[in-house]
């Protein structure tokens, strides 16, 4: 038996009739006989070789081995229930778009933008589930998720978005006072802005891109759970955030934050439409891929990519791809379509 599942006619059968304790109602339910209640569930016990039921004149007994594989049976059927009636009511009967995403990108890049997916689709209604944790599409009730991460994520969808692109930004503010920041040595001077879990080494990241000792950043530091905070932060010029471009592009327009550097690195995660393949085709998660696709192809300007190894001069405004050397390994790689496999943690976005 191992790998090998048992019919599952057969176990929809023991299920009923265990439940009832009885083949005859078992057989009323099923709208069969009770013969052929009897020779499927006889037919089950031989196909595992494990007796199921304790048969008496008058009722039925479940043995302990019965017992035990009624609990699991029991719990896939009620999970095969669940997940029919969560896709007939995702595909059919409900109007309701519900889109799990991280707190930072929908508050600084989806929440903005959002306006214009309403008007092109009014009949749709939109709830905004905003976490750090892994959304369980099974329990959670999401239809979509914007995920960051290498784009692999076993049974499920995954469409690229948008690359992940991280660079300093700081308030204009401190291009100006005694150590402005037109230069990158000034960077010592100021309080450097960071969020934790798997994203804390991205200043290393863009030093090293950039070709520049990581120790020239070895001063204060501000660390926070969210990236939300650090671009706050920098926005009220209170230090140098590394930003994602998804989180700070806004900013820049409005000039609320400045580049001082340009060089920007491309990193080897990126952001996904992430959807359950059986919810994958519903027509309201179409028209959110479809929107967020021409959104995204509309707004993004990119600038010129280049690999740059590490005694390259980089000219302001190019992305910088990071060329490892021969013993280190490569920490920065284009990624276009989420080939390589890097995990499913998120930040604390």
């Amino acid at each position: 038996m191992a790998g090998k599942l048992p019919s599952l006619n057969g176990l929809k059968v023991f299920e009923c009739a265990a439940r009832h304790m009885s083949f005859t109602k078992a057989a009323s339910e099923l709208n069969v006989t009770q013969t052929a209640v009897s020779h499927q569930v006889r037919r089950l016990e031989d196909e595992l070789g494990i007796r199921l039921f304790h048969r008496f004149k008058e009722r039925l007994e479940l043995t302990a081995s019965g017992q035990a594989y009624l609990q699991g049976v029991s719990l896939a059927f009620d999970q095969l229930r669940f997940s029919t009636e969560q896709l007939l009511e995702g595909c059919n009967n409900n109007n309701t778009l519900t889109i799990s995403t991280l707190a930072t990108f929908a508050s600084k890049w989806l929440l903005p933008r959002l306006g214009s997916f309403r008007l092109e689709h009014p009949e749709i209604d939109i709830r905004v589930s905003a976490s750090t944790d892994l959304v369980d599409f099974v329990v959670g009730g999401a239809d979509t998720a914007i995920r960051y991460g290498s784009g692999e994520w076993k049974g499920l969808r995954a469409d690229w978005l948008m690359a992940d692109e991280i660079f300093p930004v700081c308030s204009p503010k401190l291009l100006m006072g005694n150590h402005p920041l037109t230069s990158v040595d000034n960077l010592a001077y100021h309080t450097l802005l960071q969020v934790s879990g798997v994203t804390s080494n991205d200043w290393s990241i863009w030093l090293e891109a950039a070709g520049l000792p990581v120790h020239m950043t070895g001063g204060a530091r501000l660390t926070f759970d969210l990236a939300l905070m650090a671009v706050q932060t920098a926005v009220d010029g209170q230090g140098v955030c590394i930003g994602r471009r998804a989180y700070v592009e806004d900013d820049l327009r409005a000039g609320r934050l400045v580049a001082p550097f340009g060089n920007s690195v491309t990193t080897d995660r990126a952001f996904y439409l992430v959807s359950p393949r059986d919810l994958a085709n519903c027509a309201k998660v179409v028209a959110l891929r479809a929107w967020l696709t021409d959104v995204i192809g509309h707004t993004e300007n990119r600038p010129t990519t280049h690999v740059a190894d590490f005694d390259d001069e980089v000219e302001p405004g190019d992305v910088v791809l990071a060329k490892a050397r021969e013993d280190e390994v490569q920490s920065c790689v284009t990624h276009e379509r989420g080939e390589a496999c890097c995990g499913i943690m998120q930040p604390h976005f």
